[in-house]
């Protein structure tokens, strides 16, 4: 088995190109790319204090988990890994949902900052290889239910 198909078996990845999937659930991801569609489940982070927290003193998350950043408008964004114990991959979206920029493994416990670039306003954080192995680049689509509908590459009505 390919590495990419074995990641994608382990976050619930379903390799059929444009596969239709249900609308937004409470607490879960969706990413649509070349590689098919993939589902994390998600703790929210949508104010001041759930941001600066983040993935902290986390000592270990299944593959098939994460945390997403959203904020109220979009602009530049930059993160570093103070207090955080297992390497990262962040994905950065603009307010359509497309991804920007993705930041493969960041070092645990690192404070240099890691620039996502302007126009952020979601970043999905999920273990650090997962975005590589599962074919997650720029460009590739994702949609919550927090993340505005109304300017989505892919909105929570579409199949």
């Amino acid at each position: 088995m390919g590495k990419r198909v074995f990641a994608a078996i382990i976050v619930g990845v379903t390799l059929a190109a444009g596969a239709a999937t249900a609308a937004c659930r409470d607490g879960i991801v969706e990413l649509r790319g070349e590689f098919g569609t993939a589902r994390f489940r998600v703790d929210l982070a949508d104010d001041p204090a759930e941001r600066a927290r983040g993935l902290m003193h986390v000592e270990s998350m299944p593959a098939s988990r994460g945390m997403l950043f959203v904020y109220e408008n979009p602009g530049p964004a930059s993160f570093w890994m103070r207090n955080t114990l297992i390497p990262l991959d962040m994905i950065f979206a603009d307010e359509t949902g497309t991804v920007t920029r993705v930041h493969e493994n960041a070092v645990p416990l690192d404070e240099t900052a890691i620039p996502g670039g302007d126009g952020v306003l979601g970043v999905l954080e999920i273990n650090g290889g997962l975005a590589s192995q599962i074919g997650i680049e720029p460009g590739t689509v994702l949609r919550h239910e927090a993340m505005p509908q109304d300017v989505a590459a892919w909105s929570c009505e579409a199949e």
